[in-house]
C-alpha cells in the first residue's frame, strides 16, 4: 500500500473499469417531463446497479444516463494475475448481463431501451477510503477515460473491450476482434474487441 498524502490510504493496482450507457437517450428524455426522467433513470439504475454487484462490482457514479463501475479494487486477491483475471471476466458478465436484463423491459413500465457497454483494464491508484459504491474518486488513471470512451464507439447493443480485458478475460469469454478505432487523445488506433458469451463457468465467481 502507498500512502498519497495525509489522510489518504491509496495502493496502485490493476482494475477493469466498466462504463454503460443508453443509446439515444437525450433525444428520447427531451421528449419527456422530468418527472418520466426521474423514473425511468430510478428503474434503469436499479436494474444495472444489481447485476453489477452481483457480478462483484463495484458502482462508482451515475452521471446522466451513464453508470461507471470498477471491478478488482477489493478483496483478498486484489491487483494479484488471478484478481486481474477474475475481475475482467467478472466486469464482461456484468456487461452482457446488464444488457440481457434490459433486453425487452420496458423501464418504468413504459420506456424500451438499448445500451452499450466498454471495458478497459490497466493500473489506477484505488482510494481504499472510498472503494464502495458511490465512492467518487475511488480510482485514478487514463483506463477510466478510455472505457468512456470505448462505451461511446461501441456498436448499439454490445459490449466491447481494449486488448488488456480480452487478453485478461479470454479464457472465460468468447470474443469477435472488430477493426481498431481511434480515441480522442491516443496516439494510435486502440484495439477492440467485442464480447459475445461467457465460456467457462468455474472462472466466473464474483471478483470480490
Amino acid at each position: 500500500m502507498k500512502t498519497m498524502s495525509a489522510g489518504v490510504r491509496c495502493r496502485r493496482q490493476t482494475v477493469t473499469v466498466l462504463f454503460v450507457d443508453i443509446v439515444g437517450f437525450t433525444s428520447m428524455v427531451d421528449e419527456l417531463d422530468c418527472a418520466d426522467v426521474r423514473e425511468l433513470q430510478v428503474d434503469y439504475f436499479r436494474t444495472v446497479s444489481a447485476v453489477v454487484r452481483a457480478a462483484g462490482g463495484v458502482v462508482e457514479k451515475f452521471i446522466g444516463d451513464a453508470v461507471m463501475a470498477v471491478f478488482g479494487a477489493t478483496g483478498a486477491r486484489a491487483g494479484t494475475p488471478a484478481g486481474v483475471r477474475t475481475a475482467a471476466a467478472a466486469a464482461v458478465r456484468a456487461g452482457l448481463g446488464v444488457q440481457e436484463a434490459l433486453r425487452g423491459r420496458l423501464l418504468a413500465g413504459r420506456f424500451p431501451v438499448r445500451t452499450r457497454v466498454g471495458l478497459a483494464t490497466g493500473d489506477v491508484i484505488v482510494d481504499l477510503d472510498e472503494a464502495h459504491d458511490g465512492g467518487y474518486g475511488m480510482v485514478s488513471g487514463s483506463v477510466v477515460a478510455t472505457a468512456s470512451r470505448l462505451q461511446s464507439c461501441a456498436p448499439h447493443d454490445t459490449v466491447v473491450v481494449c486488448a488488456a480485458t480480452q487478453s485478461a478475460s479470454g479464457a472465460a469469454v468468447a470474443y469477435q476482434e472488430l477493426p481498431p478505432v481511434s480515441l480522442a487523445g491516443k496516439p494510435a488506433p486502440v484495439e477492440l474487441w467485442r464480447a459475445l458469451e461467457l465460456q467457462e463457468t468455474r472462472t466466473l465467481q464474483p471478483c470480490a
